[in-house]
């Protein structure tokens, strides 16, 4: 393998000195590639050479703190710069089905005979192998399969799809950053790189743990909407408020439920018992006529700083301006876009402040000058249109 300097992109975060190769694809992997880089490591994305770029991630989010190539993947010339950058690298994320990046040239094996010590992360929605592993779906399919789509939803009505938030980056792009960074782990014993398969439909199923240990306890036993925290009690749901805004009420313990009661002004003797779920809708109708008086605002006035665990629902663009929020610098601009700040936070190495991600090819030569590409061989490789 050849010897190339690796340039320092990073200045702070506690995995700076990582380089690592994302071959653009859409949501689960941009998003573990961000994470990756608002931790502190230098993420050079490996974009398509054309208009098919345009069908990536949206930009200014998922695809902050990168740099960006733009290459043809299908020519040997752009495949040969793809395998000398990843003799740089530590990590390399790519979300193709099954046996494409192999065909490219660009496969595991590939990737490993350039730099044994490669992390080769892989993003599907049902992993390398099994029945579907060829097939198309989404994040809906994927949660849909593994468990976790069922238990979304009111009692008597159809599942609700929760954005997708559970497939792509709950149990895709979070479960595939928690592998490479395990693996990496791992090469500190062995120096030896391996591939992670990261499938949705596992890390879905793998979010659904705790409702598996409440079911074999016989602690989930209702459909959907009918056990304890799905809304099937009145005291873990939201409620409207005379604004059209909504409260959050998590008050499942006795003493955080006592203290809803006291701040709603109900008497807990006049009422249902709490965890009688038979009864759940005559308490929640008291609770929603209760709400139904004030506004949402009010509402979080009168129970800030109390333990009754209620809260209001806020949008994503409200979030923005909460004072916990604002306090926290949880929301943060960048390129003009206000967005989700890095997490975690870390004491002795925190995360940089993000930055814009580069447009489409915007650092190709930059880059490929790294590698030892001279300025001729540049020229070549566009006449050939390998790169942009």
């Amino acid at each position: 393998m050849a010897s190339v300097a690796v340039p320092d992109h990073g200045s702070a975060g506690p995995l700076a000195g990582l380089r690592v190769v994302e071959i653009a694809s859409l949501a689960p992997g941009p998003f573990a590639c961000m994470v990756l880089a608002d931790l502190g490591a230098e993420v050079i994305r490996v974009d398509r050479v054309g208009d098919s770029a345009a069908l990536m991630a949206p930009s200014g989010v998922l695809d902050r703190g990168r740099r960006s190539i733009a290459v043809d993947l299908k020519s040997p010339e752009g495949r040969e710069v793809v395998l000398r950058l990843v003799e740089t690298a530590d990590i390399l994320v790519e979300g193709f089905r099954p046996g494409v990046a192999e065909r490219m040239g660009i496969g595991p094996e590939d990737c490993a005979a350039r730099n044994p010590r490669l992390i080769y992360g892989r993003m599907t929605g049902w992993g390398q192998d099994g029945p579907l592993a060829d097939a198309a779906g989404h994040d809906i399919n994927y949660i849909g399969l593994a468990g976790a789509l069922d238990l979304l939803g009111r009692a008597g009505q159809q599942p609700t799809p929760p954005v997708n938030l559970l497939g792509d980056f709950g149990g895709g792009g979070l479960l595939l950053v928690v592998g490479v960074l395990a693996a990496l782990q791992e090469r500190t014993r062995s120096g030896q790189g391996q591939v992670v398969d990261a499938a949705m439909v596992d890390g879905a199923a793998l979010l659904t743990a705790f409702v598996h240990g409440m079911h074999a306890a016989g602690l989930w036993e209702g459909g959907r909407g009918e056990n304890l925290l799905d809304g099937g009690g009145a005291y873990y749901d939201t409620y409207a408020c005379a604004d059209g805004g909504f409260m959050a009420v998590g008050a499942v313990e006795p003493h955080f439920y006592a203290e809803l009661l006291d701040r709603l002004g109900l008497s807990e003797a006049d009422l249902p018992a709490q965890y009688d779920l038979d009864r759940a809708d005559e308490l929640r109708a008291v609770f929603a006529e209760a709400f139904a008086t004030r506004p949402r605002d009010e509402w979080a006035a009168l129970f800030a700083g109390s333990d009754a665990c209620v809260s209001p629902v806020l949008s994503p663009w409200q979030a923005h301006e909460h004072p916990h929020n604002r306090a926290r610098e949880a929301f943060v601009e960048v390129g003009g876009i206000r967005q989700p700040a890095p997490a975690p936070r870390f004491g002795r190495t925190p995360a940089p402040a993000p930055r814009p991600g580069s447009a489409t090819g915007a650092d190709t030569s930059a880059v490929l000058a790294e590698l030892g590409y001279t300025e001729q061989q540049l020229t070549e490789l566009r006449r050939a249109a390998a790169i942009e």
